[in-house]
């Protein structure tokens, strides 16, 4: 395991070279530990899409229940008069299509590329890059 990144570096006698050293270190040392972030961050968020890509299967597994259920209804309502049976098909083939509804916008929902997106990397990036520009103007 490496070092933490010094953000405050003390400062040396042997001049800009040394200085100029010190920054190339340090920026190789955040630019590897911003790597490394950005990699378990789209790790976590390709696990996310995985998650995603489960509740859109088991909607259209639903949504094709939902349709037998629907057509058996439709078949009970040609074959018989008596609305009991066929009105208890139609009430849960509407509810299994709601659940299938309610799955698929999540799933496509948790799918949005701008979900998919290391923000927390980036954002740690901004900061990192204003931190240095800071930390080097004022010398």
């Amino acid at each position: 395991m490496s070092d933490p990144v010094r953000t405050d570096p003390a400062p040396r006698s042997e001049g800009p070279a040394s200085l100029v050293s010190d920054v190339m270190r340090l920026s190789s040392d955040l630019v590897r530990k911003e790597i490394a972030l950005a990699k378990a961050e789209v790790g976590q968020n390709l696990s996310r899409a995985g998650n995603a890509v489960g509740f859109i299967a088991v909607a259209g597994v639903i949504g094709l229940v939902t349709l037998n259920v629907l057509v058996a209804a439709l078949v009970a309502a040609l074959a018989e008069t008596d609305l009991g049976p066929i009105w208890s098909a139609v009430i849960v083939g509407v509810v299994l299509a709601l659940i299938a509804f309610i799955l698929l916008k999540k799933g496509l929902n948790d799918l949005k590329l701008k979900s998919l997106m290391p923000t927390r990397t980036v954002d740690s990036v901004q900061r990192d890059a204003h931190a240095i520009k800071e930390a080097y103007h004022d010398k």
